[in-house]
């Protein structure tokens, strides 16, 4: 969606003076030696959309990480874009489900907003967004009271793109080259002129001694990133689907696009047990649908369902869900068709866990 510029010209103004005003906090993650001169926070808000495969990969190209924030109903209405902004090393925030001015509504609707995007994300990557903020920068005493309730941190920003304004990909460049240690920056999912300053903007951030990091949940500033959300390492456990045991009616082994399981209806799984030593493991699960729709499988362990990978067409890809809790010793793990419609049918080649 596109922002109201009047308001945002107003708010924004507004915001610069207030969040300048802030202290840094330090924080206790480790610095990078490769960022000297800390970490900055690159925000896109408005997605997923239409541009958010290509700025994923010109993110990813870069070597940038970024908090998306997204807006609810665009995340319900593409929850694969969702699964690759985490699969490709970003963090998700809330921005509200219809992205309206949150202070015209009263405390009841502002809560539907919020909720009904933390469970819609949380459906799609298995773990709920920890900031909000709130459409064109709009804040009351309110608002931030039912934020607060919600377990979340509310975000602004202290530099502007402009983007949304008509900026171009240079001018964008240079709001980015105004950062410093902590500080975050606005700029949007949709448009060609921040999609084209994405390569410039990791050159100069490199220049500068800068990298691109996560915002803190406690103080809403950049910080040194805490890996919760990367892609996967390459040194995990992976186990092959064709190689474990197979359950329900139709599951069965293929060959093409790679050598893997079809699961074709509901309660088609497979399964194995996997030995752990500590409690907190991420799962990345390489797939495909068998056609163009939306093909869903359940992740459980011993019996409990932990999160659901998503695959959005026929390419293979591989998603991830973080951070995941689960008993220690021998666990069963399942991989499981719950939501048959004609539509989910799903190709599975392996799961790695890091």
């Amino acid at each position: 969606m596109f922002k109201v510029k009047l308001a945002k010209v107003v708010i924004s103004l507004a915001l610069f003076g207030t969040l300048f005003s802030i202290p840094g906090v330090p924080d206790a993650r480790a610095a990078d030696a490769s960022c000297p001169n800390g970490y900055v926070g690159l925000t896109f808000d408005d997605g997923p959309s239409g541009n958010t495969t290509n700025m994923l990969n010109a993110l990813k190209q870069a070597g940038l990480r970024a908090t998306m924030f997204n807006v609810g109903q665009n995340a319900q209405n593409n929850k694969s874009l969702v699964s690759a902004q985490v699969a490709a090393g970003m963090w998700i925030g809330n921005h509200s489900y219809t992205h309206p001015n949150m202070t015209t509504l009263n405390s009841s609707q502002m809560s539907s907003e919020i909720t009904r995007t933390q469970q819609t994300i949380q459906s799609i990557t298995g773990s709920s967004p920890k900031l909000f903020r709130p459409p064109y920068g709009a804040t009351n005493a309110t608002l931030k009271s039912v934020v607060s309730q919600n377990g979340l941190k509310e975000v602004l920003w202290n530099v502007d793109s402009q983007d949304w304004n008509g900026a171009s990909a240079a001018q964008i460049v240079a709001a980015v080259n105004t950062m410093k240690s902590g500080d975050v920056i606005l700029m949007h999912d949709q448009y060609q002129t921040t999609l084209q300053a994405i390569p410039q903007i990791a050159q100069n951030l490199k220049n500068r001694g800068l990298c691109s990091g996560m915002i803190s949940s406690t103080t809403g500033r950049a910080v040194a990133p805490d890996n919760s959300t990367t892609n996967p390492p390459n040194n995990g456990t992976k186990v092959e689907a064709e190689n474990m045991t197979k359950g329900g009616q139709y599951t069965g082994n293929i060959s093409s696009p790679f050598n893997g399981v079809v699961l074709y209806a509901n309660n088609d799984l497979v399964k194995y047990t996997q030995n752990f030593a500590t409690s907190t493991h991420n799962f990345s699960l390489r797939g495909a649908s068998n056609n163009a729709n939306m093909a869903r499988v359940d992740l459980k362990i011993g019996g409990q369902t932990k999160g659901t990978f998503y695959f959005g067409g026929s390419a293979p890809a591989v998603y991830t869900l973080n951070n995941i809790s689960h008993g220690t010793g021998n666990q069963v793990i399942e991989l499981v068709v719950t939501a048959d419609d004609g539509t989910w049918d799903i190709y599975i080649d392996y799961l790695e866990i890091h």
